[in-house]
């Protein structure tokens, strides 16, 4: 037989025939199982109304426990709600509470006990106390550790804190004893010390004054060459100014001072004075290396650097021979 020339255009190899099969097999499993669900599933408006009756179940349930007034039933018995025991308003030690005025620094922990705090609220404020603290006004007990607030309102009214410094402050008292008999103090004296007297021990007899200060005001002077002034003595290392205003009264002026001819003095020797020091020892100096011996002990007052107030202090131990 003969093939016409576009027969081969409608010929369905084996396996386009099977593809086709395929698909058309799915197309009808899509038509039809719409049909077929509801009778092996469950409807959805079935399973909301089954979600709201379980919820207004567990609503119910919930009422009943928390209002006291209805009754519930376990094992045939009837019973009314009772709070949680960590509830404060519920708790057994409220219910046998008694109020009473109290001080918190001298309660005992059994009067704490009868307020109705808990075992180790009272634990905690009895160890407070054990270690020094105090409760000065009523407001403190807030600041208890473990006392809920509502509990500290309901005994703040009862809060009545003794003022110790008041209760033990002496009043007034009268003296019948005779006063006017009794010897008056009387400051005790001093004997006057030479602020240039080379013995210690005078120094040590005067009020703030002991082994260490007096040495120290002795080497002091002795660098100086003698003390001109009392007012010297306040400049000696160590010495408060409070203890020199004690012995100032006691001091007196007087005795040799040691000076330096400004003509023959080396510089390491002026510069060793406490007064004089390098810068002002090598002015001096240098003067009399330029101009020649010293007339007068005045004729430093010529050095730029030498003020008045220098010339006063170092004045005193300085000579011209």
């Amino acid at each position: 037989m003969a093939v016409l020339p576009n027969q081969h255009y409608l010929h369905l190899t084996r396996k386009d025939r099977r593809g086709t099969l395929v698909l058309l097999t799915l197309i009808a499993m899509i038509c039809v199982v719409p049909f077929l669900y509801p009778l092996f599933g469950t409807s959805p408006v079935s399973k909301s109304n089954a979600f709201d009756s379980t919820l207004g179940k567990l609503q119910t349930k919930r009422s009943a426990m928390t209002d006291p007034a209805i009754p519930s039933s376990y094992g045939g018995e009837s019973y009314k709600y009772k709070q949680p025991a960590y509830s404060y308003s519920g708790s057994n030690a409220l219910s046998k509470a008694e109020l009473f005025s109290f001080d918190p620094n001298t309660i005992s922990a059994e009067g704490w006990k009868k307020l109705g705090l808990r075992d180790k609220t009272i634990a905690t404020i009895m160890n407070y106390r054990n270690k020094g603290g105090k409760f000065r006004e009523a407001d403190d007990i807030k600041k208890i550790w473990g006392l809920f607030p509502d509990e500290a309102e309901r005994l703040l009214p009862f809060v009545n804190i003794v003022n110790t410094t008041t209760a033990l402050a002496p009043g007034p008292r009268s003296y019948s004893h005779d006063f006017s008999t009794l010897k008056k103090y009387e400051p005790r004296s001093y004997d006057p010390v030479s602020i240039n007297d080379p013995d210690t021990s005078a120094w040590i007899a005067l009020p703030g004054i002991g082994a260490k200060l007096s040495q120290r005001i002795i080497n002091f002077r002795n660098k100086l060459g003698g003390f001109y002034a009392v007012e010297q003595v306040r400049e000696t290392f160590g010495l408060p100014d409070s203890t020199f205003q004690k012995i100032k009264p006691y001091l007196r002026e007087g005795g040799d001072i040691k000076k330096i001819n400004l003509n023959s003095t080396t510089l390491e020797q002026l510069k060793d004075h406490p007064y004089i020091r390098y810068h002002l020892a090598n002015a001096l100096f240098q003067y009399r290396v330029q101009h020649g011996d010293y007339k007068a002990v005045s004729d430093i007052r010529k050095i730029m650097i030498v003020t008045e107030d220098i010339f006063n202090k170092i004045s005193p131990y300085l000579a011209v021979e």
